[in-house]
């Protein structure tokens, strides 16, 4: 089980947005996840900064490499881009942020 943390940016006023779009995940894109090999995903907001702190649970020969080519993953970059800061093709502007620290 390989661990990927890493961090985006929400647009300011977007935060109730944000989570209600969360809360309402579409189906096929929970199921493009897992059968991309990520087991769990976990998103945390800093609102003073508005900075989304994300860690992925990805199994061993996952496939999360190809997700930015799968067209669910494409649309619901898409359908975020309105209240995210985004790269030019609507992807999350993200950074990926090392482990530094791991308690078992």
């Amino acid at each position: 089980m390989t661990r990927l943390a890493f961090k985006m940016k929400l647009k300011p006023g977007c935060e109730a947005e944000y989570k209600k779009r969360h809360d309402e995940i579409w189906p096929e894109l929970s199921i493009v996840l897992r059968e991309a090999g990520v087991s769990e995903y976990t998103i945390f907001l800093d609102p003073e900064g508005l900075t989304l702190f994300a860690v992925q649970k990805l199994a061993e020969g996952n496939a999360a490499n190809h997700l930015p080519q799968d067209p669910i993953v494409r649309k619901w970059w898409s359908f975020m881009s309105d209240i995210m800061v985004t790269n030019p093709d609507h992807s999350p502007a993200c950074v990926t942020l090392p482990e530094v620290f791991h308690m078992h």
